[in-house]
């Protein structure tokens, strides 16, 4: 079986694990963490401390590798096992909270800046690159996400107001959402950003719709085919921006962080157009408060290429004149909880896998989950269900918690 590993591992050379030798180390010159000890201490963290959320360097180049390449550095190290933390999430949450990626020094700083200035300019997320996400981090294995998720298979954040575990949290916000869409038989839905089927599967089946779902990953279309079998359910290869038709209702969850700030008015237009007149749109997003043109350099390499998060600002200005905002919760707590059980889920099943996914994949597997953890807990992030109705519409909307 071929080994998974992350898609820039030649970039690196050997995997990291091996032994470092102490010659090898004397050919960096490693700036004295006193910078580091300082920037840690304003929220507790302590380089070589024994409290969980403290950081364990097996070697010093990380102080320059995160000098120069910032969150991109140390998540790299960290996949490469220059430096440990027994609670990634906690640290993050430390992290994070304090805004102290801004307070890099160095040459990291200059690096982002011309990250931001790119993504101003360039359509990361236009039609020729929208397949992207969907080869390089939907495409990894369906084994993986069948271990990880859910019976349901449902990746994105569950509701977790009266859940006690992930299935009974997926469950509860598939329901949330079918009340939400006011759902009746016969209807027709359009789900952008399908998955592997688990939404429109649900909606089929207990509330009688018909649902055509839209992926840009050929693995979930594959697997999603075979989950929703025997229900009226037609899963499609296709970018959003290729649809036609008229539906009733649409739900979108968890694909609009791959639309991108240039496409955000293209979006909405293109729901606008799909739905009738009387309709009801509900999108459900990971947001933020201000507006932010980039991605993480780390998640942006390695688990979700050309995402970024939306602000409030972003959506209301990309929506007004083409829908009615009925109703907007944010239940950004919940993600926190999820990526906690995904993160569990996965760490028991990488023995089931075998050689499947190799050890530096593992620990990019779960630095991703655990940092997404802790911008979820510190509160910078946030998680959306908006529900849109057409401006002219006549419904009476009442939403449901």
């Amino acid at each position: 079986m071929e080994t998974k590993s992350n898609p820039d591992q030649s970039l690196f050379g050997k995997s990291g694990y091996e032994q470092v030798q102490p010659a090898a180390l004397r050919r960096f010159k490693t700036p004295p963490p006193d910078l580091f000890v300082s920037l840690l201490s304003t929220v507790d963290i302590r380089i070589n401390g024994d409290r969980p959320w403290d950081i364990r360097v097996h070697d010093p180049r990380l102080y320059k590798r995160v000098l120069c390449d910032g969150s991109l550095g140390l998540g790299e190290a960290y996949m490469d096992g220059w430096w440990d933390c027994d609670r990634l999430d906690d640290l993050f949450a430390r992290l994070l909270g304090a805004g102290i990626k801004k307070r890099l020094p160095g040459l990291a700083r200059v690096k982002l800046a011309m990250f931001a200035a790119a993504y101003r300019l360039i359509n990361f997320q236009s039609v020729r690159r929208a397949f992207d996400v969907g080869e390089r981090h939907y495409d990894i294995g369906n084994d993986l996400y069948l271990k990880m998720l859910d019976p349901q298979m449902i990746y994105s954040c569950g509701y977790w107001a009266n859940a006690r575990t992930l299935e009974e949290a997926q469950k509860d916000k598939l329901d949330l959402v079918c009340k939400k869409l006011k759902l009746e038989p016969g209807m027709k839905v359009l789900d952008i950003g399908c998955g592997w089927g688990g939404m429109a599967a649900h909606a089929a089946k207990h509330f009688g719709v018909e649902v055509t779902g839209i992926t840009v990953s050929r693995e979930q279309k594959k697997l999603g085919e075979e989950l929703v079998s025997g229900l009226p359910v037609y899963i499609e290869l296709a970018d959003y921006r290729s649809l036609t038709g008229r539906y009733d209702r649409i739900v979108s969850i968890g694909m609009f962080e791959h639309v991108g700030g240039k496409n955000y008015r293209t979006y909405f237009n293109k729901a606008a157009g799909l739905i009738d007149n009387d309709g009801i749109f509900l999108l459900q997003t990971i947001g933020g408060e201000n507006p932010d043109p980039t991605p993480d350099p780390f998640l942006n390499r390695y688990i979700f290429p050309n995402g970024k998060i939306p602000s409030r600002r972003e959506i209301n200005d990309a929506s007004l004149g083409l829908f009615r905002l009925e109703d907007w919760h944010n239940f950004g707590p919940d993600y926190d909880r999820t990526l906690m059980a995904w993160d569990a889920n996965a760490r028991r099943a990488w023995p089931e896998l075998g050689d499947a996914y190799d050890r530096r994949f593992q620990r990019m597997w779960h630095y991703y989950l655990n940092c997404c953890a802790g911008f979820f807990r510190c509160r910078q992030a946030q998680l959306w269900q908006l529900v849109f109705t057409k401006p002219d519409s006549q419904l009476e909307y009442r939403s449901n918690r």
